[in-house]
């Protein structure tokens, strides 16, 4: 493999073309396996940033690409239908609250995120409530990498600080104080209410990742702030759009995390482990309520339309990854990831350069005081032949479903001791 040419000419994501960091060649992957190019396999401690659910060359999820491609790898959505689109929407319908009734399809989780708040901007547009024309978050948020979605990430954790003065100016409460298993205080949502009170004449609806924020912080929250949330935006009229991109199917201990606080967004964003990891797919679902309202107003359409959407062999992959899913004994499957993560990454909480561990369903998390030095960091996970990703200030875990203890303990094990010496090298 030219690794000369990657250097020069292929741009990685959230990396310099002056200097580049080190990139690893890959051979192939199977299980929860990936092979580098000179033999050496590692342990996948990210699941392809949190979507490859069952591992890698899934004969299952294999045999469901190949299927589906003796018909058609694609076909255009416009004026046309297929049937695995038509099996992915029931799947999706079946397996998420009700009021949840209609499946806009697109490309990746951030075109998701785009379509949820257009959605939001165009009901109240249809609505006769056009001043309704932002959007109100909290801080610690991530909802990807495109313009709309830029704007309601956390303008220093979100990694887009950058376009702040091109991005629509949105508003912006302060993160969850509350961990995942305490009482959300009024205190706490206190800020948030002050947010509606103030601009709820302006606001379209709030977006916010439920329970678990990801790339903006890796943190938890408790599921009693989302029920709050819930009743501020009926107040004031205000839709609730969740982000479960990557939280959904199964992450969090729930099938989806909205699931630990019983409350029901008026829009729902998925994406990431959708297909297993397999394609590129996301899956935006508005209640009938919303669609009924966009559609009953000038234009009468929604106003999107993705060339790929609803790509079939995308949606037959999502069909197989759901089934296989479903069929497992995914909640005692999580259960034990989460105790093996909390006593394996347990050694690092008593290191001084620590701020926190946490874990939670199949998510472990251990928040240092610095930034890591990623090139470095990242060298030493290889040589303890596992492949773990950090950002920022963390070092966090999201392995696959299929992982086994002992390939567990291997990558806590590894998570302690890089953290362990690059502390001590820091010290």
């Amino acid at each position: 493999m030219n690794l000369d040419f990657d250097r020069e000419h292929i741009w990685h994501p959230y990396t310099s073309m002056r200097d580049p960091l080190p990139v690893y060649p890959v051979k192939g992957a199977s299980g929860t396996y990936i092979e580098l190019e000179n033999g050496v396999r590692l342990i996948d401690g990210m699941s392809s940033w949190w979507a490859a659910i069952h591992g890698y060359n899934h004969p299952v999820l294999n045999k469901a690409v190949e299927l589906q491609l003796q018909n058609m790898s694609h076909v255009m959505f416009g004026g046309l239908t297929h049937a695995p689109a038509l099996q992915l929407a029931e799947r999706l319908v079946d397996m998420t609250p009700d009021p949840l009734q209609k499946v806009f399809f697109s490309d990746s989780g951030s075109v998701a995120v785009e379509v949820a708040i257009k959605m939001a901007l165009q009901y109240h547009q249809a609505a006769g409530r056009p001043e309704k024309h932002r959007l109100l978050t909290v801080r610690s948020g991530y909802h990807g990498d495109t313009f709309a979605a830029m704007s309601v990430c956390d303008p220093v954790t979100g990694m887009h600080g950058l376009f702040s003065r091109v991005l629509p100016e949105q508003i912006f409460a302060e993160a969850p104080r509350c961990g995942f298993h305490e009482f959300c205080s009024d205190d706490c949502i206190g800020d948030v209410r002050q947010k509606f009170e103030k601009h709820h004449r302006e606001i379209a609806a709030v977006i916010l990742e439920p329970v678990v924020q990801g790339a903006g912080g890796m943190r938890f929250y408790s599921p009693d702030y989302l029920r709050k949330l819930r009743k501020l935006c009926e107040l004031y009229g205000v839709l609730l759009i969740f982000d479960e991109i990557a939280t959904g199917f199964a992450r969090t201990g729930k099938m989806f995390a909205l699931e630990h606080a019983g409350v029901v967004p008026d829009i729902l964003c998925l994406g990431k482990a959708l297909t297993g990891g397999y394609m590129t797919l996301a899956a935006t679902l508005a209640t009938d309520n919303v669609a009924s309202v966009i559609s009953g107003a000038d234009p009468g359409v929604f106003m999107h339309g993705p060339t790929f959407m609803a790509n079939p062999l995308a949606c037959s992959v999502a069909v197989a990854s759901i089934d296989l899913l479903s069929c497992m004994e995914w909640e005692n499957k999580i259960r034990n990831i989460e105790k093996g993560l909390a006593a394996g990454l347990q050694p690092c909480s008593k290191l001084c350069g620590v701020v926190d561990v946490r874990v939670l369903g199949a998510i472990g998390v251990v928040e240092l005081e610095r930034p890591v030095d990623m090139a470095a960091v990242q060298k030493l996970f290889v040589e303890r032949g596992v492949w773990v990703r950090p950002f920022g200030k963390l070092v966090y875990l999201m392995p696959p479903y299929i992982v086994s203890d002992q390939e567990l303990n291997t990558l806590t094990g590894a998570v302690c001791d890089v953290v362990a010496q690059t502390l001590y090298k820091n010290g």
